[in-house]
């Protein structure tokens, strides 16, 4: 049985720049399809804005405040959002509130630095 618990998981920077544990992957467990990380953004940082072309991801926000930008909207988002993100949809998220930003993200297939197209230059 593969149980991951959020104290005992490295985190690593993404290609778009934000802090994530990879709770269950390839990587770590018996999952193949599909992963599930935590991420974390400092107040006031945010993402490069990128896309996946492979990957649909879903971001569910567990703590904070943010504006996330998918394609050409951006809302505000906050604890118990749920984000649907298609394969190719240019995405930021960035963090509108005081204490971090925490978010799930689950990533099909899995995620993998080479699926992550960055648009803009990091700052």
């Amino acid at each position: 049985m593969d149980v991951r618990n959020i104290e005992h998981v490295p985190a690593f920077i993404t290609k778009d720049g934000s802090e994530i544990r990879e709770l269950l992957a390839h990587r770590n467990s018996v999952i193949r399809n599909q992963t599930l990380a935590e991420a974390r953004l400092p107040p006031g940082a945010s993402t490069t804005p990128h896309h996946h072309v492979r990957t649909e991801e879903i971001y569910y926000i567990l703590e904070g405040e943010g504006w996330m930008r998918l394609g050409s909207e951006t809302r505000r988002v906050g604890p118990g959002d749920a984000i649907a993100i298609p394969p190719g949809a240019v995405h930021q998220i960035t963090n509108a509130g005081k204490g971090v930003l925490k978010f799930l993200c689950c990533c099909a297939p899995g995620y993998e630095h080479d699926d992550t197209v960055l648009v803009e230059p990091p700052a």
